[in-house]
């Protein structure tokens, strides 16, 4: 074949009307023209990049993600006997939680406890529902290993835990029981003291009631948990005070509520 008949079967083999519209593109079997080992890191790169992106957009999610109750104090430096002691609490409170929201919770709470006539004056009588929630807290306490002594809204003294435990809870562990009647909301008490060391020479009962007496100044951490629609949690650490809500769905305090305070005028606008 003559050389002009090649060439000109070459350019309009080439020609660019023939070319297809992703032409400006790299031909997918380019990588092929490679040799092995050129390949193999080009395709480690590729998978260095996706894995890059992936931990930055996890990264990105997590900072855009409110933090839990636990993360929330890892942040704020919280020590870690009472973080340890928190997570009891917070654990404590879901079973209550659950408690409060199953069926015949309102045939607990209108039961009478036996003993129930003695209570002192002022106070309601102790209901089946008060004293399994008192129950609850008395033992995520002593699963703690934090707690030296207990004042309960439940109990006629402070108990005594553990001697080498470094703080103090006083607690309502249901406040408003009656109120599971008509559907309405109840709620966990509590505040944290430190242990009075300076007290420990004293016998364990004048020990006991005078650590459960302490100013409320001196408190280290106070909040409560509302049982509702949503069981929020609303605690201070002495800086702030922030609510987490109850995801049931991962067992998490989320932070819903950072920062409350108390509007700066009459809510009602006088």
């Amino acid at each position: 074949m003559p050389l002009s008949s090649v060439s000109s079967l070459v350019l309009r083999h080439h020609s660019p009307r023939s070319l297809p519209p992703t032409s400006n593109r790299p031909p997918p079997h380019l990588g092929l023209l490679l040799p092995p080992f050129a390949r193999s890191r080009a395709f480690d790169c590729q998978q260095l990049a996706a894995a890059a992106t992936d931990d930055m957009a996890a990264a990105a999610a997590a900072a855009a993600s409110p933090p839990t109750l636990l993360e929330h104090m890892g942040q704020a430096g919280g020590a870690a006997d009472l973080t340890v002691l928190v997570a009891h609490i917070q654990s404590a409170c879901k079973r209550i939680a659950a408690l409060v929201a199953s069926p015949g919770n309102a045939e607990l709470s209108r039961a009478k406890a036996a003993g129930g006539a003695g209570v002192a004056a002022g106070r309601d009588a102790p209901k089946p529902l008060d004293e399994l929630s008192n129950d609850i807290i008395l033992s995520s306490l002593k699963s703690s290993g934090k707690v030296a002594v207990l004042a309960s809204e439940e109990n006629d003294l402070p108990i005594w835990i553990t001697d080498d435990g470094p703080y103090v809870v006083v607690t309502d562990p249901l406040d408003g029981s009656r109120n599971i009647e008509v559907s309405i909301p109840t709620g966990t008490i509590f505040g944290i003291y430190n242990r009075l060391v300076e007290l420990d020479h004293l016998p364990l009962e004048e020990r006991a009631q005078l650590n459960s007496l302490q100013s409320g100044t001196h408190l280290v951490a106070a909040g409560y948990v509302l049982y509702s629609s949503a069981t929020i949690l609303c605690i201070s650490f002495g800086a702030g005070t922030h609510a987490f809500t109850l995801d049931w769905s991962t067992g998490e305090f989320i932070l819903t509520h950072p920062s409350l305070q108390i509007p700066p005028r009459d809510i009602f606008g006088e």
